[in-house]
């Protein structure tokens, strides 16, 4: 009776294998597995229905079994081909010295075997190791090895994935029409049905993330699509959430963003059992999305997240800092992000805007025109239009910063015009941002106007409420077009710095030495200020006056300061030690200054204030919430103001 039960289990659950029913192929599998103990072929069975229903740690536990089961029959094909899963796994598991001891398993295992199966896999694994070293060449070897196997024993699955290796590595190489041609060659087999379901799902992954990687979102969309609708009708877990993340992206691209954040959390919650990697990648999407919003807290929650689970959270953490006014923590982590993927070009053109943005912010124009030849000559090679206009962008911005802002112009209309193209309204709204500064800098003020209505009218809809704030707050001030608004009473957040005890400094370091460190200050001030939405009025001295649309934006690129400031001190030795002083108040608009009595208080304040110190009026902070704590607060009597002020002080560190 038992033998016969366990017959029927058995030979139903090879059926449901066979149909791609994982779950009925699990449940029946495992009740057979648990009256008589499968063997390796029907291991790596049950290993397949487990892992296609997300269940990657089961998966495992059958793995291992089956690859002892084989070795101890002396089946070393089977078994080396097991190793080779099990490689995968831990790699997805992103438990590398493991990974790489199963495949070194495989290979002494393959060592005196006749060619079969896993021989093919076992190129596949070195291929893609070559490939991540950037050895291109040798990865393409490997890739036609695959093929060659795969056409020798017949087997449609290795010859198909083959195919599509050899085209990852060719647009890895800059040959992307051939390279797009065999991914979706091997794409349209998958399709077809005429694979299996781990062949189908590796290829339309890579098939999307290439396509994702060239910025041809259009070309991802679509694959994307297909393979949703091949996992709906395969019921399977776990593999689909990384579609989703690339579908999410798209979604967020488009300007869908609340959709796409749905889409991503669903991918988080369907990966994290499966590849903390992949999951991490779908946290790094998510933090892109929150950024927009301008939810800072939540978007660096995702990207610490995604950091945690291995995946590199740029350029969106290093876009974060720089929002936040984190110049030093920015610089940092794009340059890290940079020098890991020194060969990868995809990759680099999607960080190179975002280095060149905080190059620009702290003045270093070099840098920036060496960002944007970089990522101009990407561009050539793969003559994706994304690319093309990002690297519009980088160079648009770069020629304002040299003063010639008539090229400018030029360049940004062409971005703008591929943004359209590729339906990125986001993207066009910040390109909208930088053509009108460059109309402004060459007097077309009209022009400017026009522009920063549709990028206000684009940030409103999409909901990207900080460039929203900047554009309207620009259009209302005229300070993006030059215009001389007329005298008018406006509340603002006035900002006064000054260095303190620069006489000290200077016999310290000596006279060369403070003129560079005072042209770093500056710059490192005013990137604080125009990441904050500050305009900078005047500078006095050594001292700027300054005008927020906020208190909360007043605040938080007060401290965004002194943490640069701090930063500076503690990696070079020394820094100026400067005083901030903050007063919100109504004033009288006049051109580009302000004048009253609220900005009489506010410099006063500033005089009152310490080296390394931030005082605030009472006033200012009453009714407002920010996440730092205060101190000290007192009352001043201000020279030339009748009634005592209240202050205190604002602990940044």
């Amino acid at each position: 009776m038992t033998n016969t039960e366990q017959g029927n289990d058995l030979e139903s659950g090879r059926a449901a294998h066979s149909g791609h029913a994982w779950h009925d192929a699990v449940e029946l599998l495992s009740a057979a597995d648990a009256r008589t103990p499968l063997g390796a072929e029907d291991l790596r069975r049950l290993m397949d229905a487990f892992y296609w229903t997300g269940r990657s740690g089961e998966a495992m536990n059958a793995a291992e079994r089956g690859f002892a089961v084989s070795s101890a029959a002396g089946d070393t094909a089977l078994a080396a081909l097991v190793a080779l899963d099990l490689a995968a796994f831990h790699g997805h598991q992103l438990a590398s010295s493991i990974s790489r001891a199963w495949t070194s398993r495989a290979e002494r295992l393959l060592q005196d075997t006749p060619e079969c199966l896993a021989h093919g896999y076992l190129a596949r694994t070195r291929s893609n190791r070559l490939l991540g070293e950037g050895r291109m060449d040798d990865a393409l070897e490997q890739a036609r090895l695959m093929v060659e196997i795969g056409t020798r024993l017949g087997h449609r699955d290795l010859q198909a994935i083959g195919l599509h290796q050899q085209g990852i590595v060719l647009v890895a190489r800059g040959e992307v029409e051939e390279g797009l041609q065999l991914l979706e060659e091997a794409a349209v087999a998958a399709v077809s049905g005429e694979l299996g379901p781990m062949a189908t799902g590796t290829i339309y992954c890579n098939v999307i993330s290439t396509c994702r990687d060239l910025a041809d979102y259009r070309r991802a969309g679509e694959w994307t699509e297909a393979a949703k609708r091949w996992c709906e009708r395969q019921a399977i877990s776990g593999f689909p959430g990384h579609c989703r993340v690339y579908r999410a992206e798209i979604m967020r691209l488009r300007g869908a963003w609340a959709e796409a954040e749905q889409e991503v959390r669903r991918a988080c919650e369907e990966l994290r059992p499966w590849s903390p990697m992949f999951t991490g990648e779908g946290f790094n999407e998510l933090g892109e999305i929150r950024l927009r919003i301008g939810d800072y807290t939540a978007a660096r929650e995702a990207f610490q997240m995604a950091e945690e689970l291995g995946a590199i959270p740029q350029p969106g953490l290093g876009t974060l800092e720089l929002a936040e006014g984190n110049i030093g923590a920015a610089t940092a982590g794009l340059n890290s992000a940079l020098e890991e993927d020194s060969w990868d070009r995809l990759h680099r053109a999607r960080l190179l805007p975002a280095r060149a943005s905080v190059a620009l912010a702290t003045g270093d124009v070099a840098f920036a025109r060496k960002a944007a030849d970089e990522i101009e000559s990407i561009a050539e090679a793969f003559q994706s239009s994304a690319i093309i206009a990002s690297a519009g962008g980088v160079r648009g911005a770069l020629q304002i910063a040299e003063g010639d802002p008539a090229s400018a112009i030029r360049t940004l209309r062409g971005a703008l015009r591929l943004w359209k193209e590729v339906d990125a309204p986001y993207e066009a709204a910040v390109c909208r941002m930088s053509l009108a500064e460059a109309y402004a800098r060459t007097g077309d003020h009209e022009s400017a106007a026009h522009e920063l209505r549709a990028a206000a009218a684009a940030f409103q809809r999409l909901g990207a409420a900080p460039d929203a704030e900047r554009a309207a707050r620009l259009l209302m001030g005229g300070g993006a077009m030059g215009t001389a608004p007329k005298s008018r009473r406006e509340t603002r957040t006035f900002m006064f710095t000054d260095i303190v005890k620069s006489t000290d400094l200077v016999e310290a370091i000596g006279d060369d030495a403070w003129e560079h460190l005072l042209s770093w200050h500056d710059q490192a001030l005013r990137g604080a200020f125009k990441v904050h939405g500050g305009e900078e009025l005047k500078q006095l001295g050594e001292g700027f006056f300054v005008a927020f649309p906020s208190v909360t934006s007043a605040v938080e690129c007060a401290v965004a300061i002194q943490r640069s400031l701090a930063e500076h001190r503690r990696d070079h030795g020394f820094s100026p030690q400067v005083r901030i002083g903050l007063h919100a108040a109504e004033a009288t608009r006049r051109s580009r200054d302000y004048g009253g009595r609220g900005v009489h208080v506010a410099a006063r304040i500033g005089a009152c204030a310490e080296g390394s110190e931030i005082v605030i009026s009472a006033s200012s902070f009453d009714g407002v919430a920010f996440s730092y704590p205060l101190a000290s607060e007192r009352t001043l009597t201000l020279k030339g103001v009748s009634e005592p002020v209240a202050v205190a002080t604002i602990v940044w560190r």
